[in-house]
């Protein structure tokens, strides 16, 4: 099937919305007895979930009439109640009937929701025909747990949930690319019935986190990042801390870092705090994304994808569905930010070499109290290990303020096809070892040694450290790696991983926005968080 563009238009009809009001925030109950329950219930309620769904298939030794009446009555939040067989994904292996009995039971027992399988529906609602309570809604719910259909096939699905009397639809898919969610989003603003559309799974994560901009009726957030009910599942804090889930409406800009793996990026936390800092209508999400050309083709809108930050391995292949290259990118030939226009065209930049390179020259200031006028990179050996985008960056930039660059790659080859763009030398990661034509070099580590969870390992001896006057790391996970502890230790200044994050973050964001970063509230969220 080809790449299902996600347009304007679609954007368009989602902002005159399906629901008036904002999407729930639903946290899912996972204990094993009912008074671990009760004690979920009052956390989520403390967390600032709006619901609460109570899995009665992880209940031990469950007793319907008992544990409902305790559960539904003393709840504090609004109770939704599933009962999953293991049929759909849930842990209920037992008598049917008598699953279907407790969910009636707690329909009667006053839950606000009861959520019944697609394959049961039609028998359920029929059981319960003019006996429901106004204050209750059933949700008819389908799990794929192998792909996400065609739009086609999605639409017929919500038409055939629709079909068995629902009140609410959840679609439930798995997400084999981040371009499924798209299908998703299109059905969910579309559809004509209230709709729960969840992609699950790592690459569905911004289905969950986006369902109110596209009128989703609730997302689950999970009381931890341990007690997760399906697939991919955010936790109710980083939906409201992380992303700020309550201000995301139809109209709200999504941004982006686009990697894989790109979890561990502490970008989401600068930008989104710093959105809200001033009060722009925008969030800032990972982006797990395997093919960045099908993921620019699928998300054209105008406001999705509005800007990007680009992290490994996507630095050089994004260069190809660019509209426009910053000059200075497009001969480094590796982009980390990325703005889409009001025209909808895409423009790239390169901010990584701005922050790093101004990161080291702060250090060697700081060594040798250098004037500021002249940079003090100037005449300097430069040793770069690895030749990837980041590596193309910190050489350009080196080479751009006077320094002498060597580049050093596993493949040699590498290393040389750089180097020569440097007008530099090239050498192997093996021989870095014995490399010391001079004292006071300077090193840049762009290999990921020493990134977590790896991190004993490191790209070079300690031995070998005490050439450099001066060491930098681009890992930033974890903030002082092995190279940066262990040069230290031979009496080298060591620059962190975290500056040239902050200092290219505080680019993009300039890029991003057109207003200054807030430079203090970057700061500050990185010492916290680092």
């Amino acid at each position: 099937m080809g790449s299902l563009q996600f347009t304007t238009s679609d954007l368009q009809t989602s902002m005159r919305g399906v629901r008036s009001s904002p999407t729930l925030l639903c946290t899912p109950l996972m204990g094993t007895t009912v008074d671990q329950m009760l004690v979920e219930m009052r956390k989520a309620k403390e967390i600032g979930a709006d619901l609460v769904e109570i899995r009665l298939d992880c209940l031990r030794n469950f007793n319907p009439l008992q544990d409902l009446e305790i559960l539904i009555k003393q709840s504090p939040l609004p109770t939704l109640v599933t009962y999953r067989p293991v049929w759909e994904g849930g842990q209920y292996e037992g008598d049917e009937s008598k699953r279907q009995d407790a969910l009636r039971l707690a329909m009667q027992l006053g839950a606000h929701y009861i959520d019944v399988e697609l394959e049961v529906a039609h028998d359920f609602n029929n059981s319960i025909h003019g006996k429901k309570p106004d204050n209750c809604k059933v949700i008819v719910s389908s799990h794929n747990f192998h792909n996400t259909p065609s739009a086609e096939a999605i639409g017929n699905l919500v038409a055939r949930i629709q079909a068995t009397g629902a009140d609410i639809a959840t679609i439930a898919t798995t997400a084999l690319d981040i371009t499924d969610c798209a299908r998703i989003f299109q059905i969910t603003v579309h559809s004509q019935i209230p709709i729960i559309g969840i992609v699950m799974g790592e690459r569905g994560l911004i289905s969950r986190i986006l369902s109110p901009k596209f009128g989703g009726y609730l997302t689950y957030g999970a009381l931890e990042a341990g007690a997760i009910s399906a697939p991919g599942q955010p936790t109710a804090n980083d939906l409201l801390d992380l992303y700020n889930f309550r201000l995301i409406r139809p109209d709200t800009k999504v941004y982006g870092i686009i990697g894989k793996p790109v979890g561990h990026s502490k970008s989401p936390l600068l930008f989104n705090a710093a959105y809200k800092s001033v009060g722009l209508n925008a969030v800032y999400l990972h982006f797990l994304v395997d093919d960045v050309e099908k993921f620019f083709n699928t998300y054209s809108a105008i406001d999705f994808a509005s800007g990007c930050s680009c992290t490994i391995p996507h630095k050089e292949a994004a260069l190809k569905c660019m509209d426009e290259i910053d000059p200075i990118a497009k001969k480094i030939g590796a982009i980390n930010n990325i703005v889409r226009r009001p025209d909808g065209t895409l423009t790239a930049f390169n901010t990584d070499y701005i922050g790093a390179i101004a990161a080291i020259e702060d250090g060697l200031r700081e060594l040798n109290g250098v004037s500021p006028g002249a940079s003090p990179l100037a005449g300097k050996l430069f040793v770069v290990l690895g030749a990837g985008g980041a590596g193309k960056s910190l050489a350009y930039g080196a080479a751009q303020k006077g320094a002498r660059v060597v580049v050093a790659n596993r493949t040699f080859e590498r290393a040389k096809e750089l180097a020569e763009k440097v007008g530099g030398q090239a050498t192997t990661l093996a021989e870095v070892e014995n490399f010391h034509p001079e004292e006071g070099m300077v090193l840049a580590n762009t290999t990921s040694v020493g990134m977590k969870p790896k991190i004993d390992d490191t790209p070079l001896a300690k031995h070998a450290l005490k050439r450099y006057c001066l060491v930098f790391d681009a890992i930033y996970t974890p903030k002082e790696t092995r190279l940066l502890r262990e040069a230290r230790e031979t009496g080298a200044v060591i620059v962190y991983g975290t500056e040239m994050l902050i200092r290219q973050g505080f680019e993009q964001y300039k890029n991003f926005t057109g207003l200054p970063a807030p430079e203090e509230l970057f700061r500050t969220l990185m010492e916290k968080h680092a």
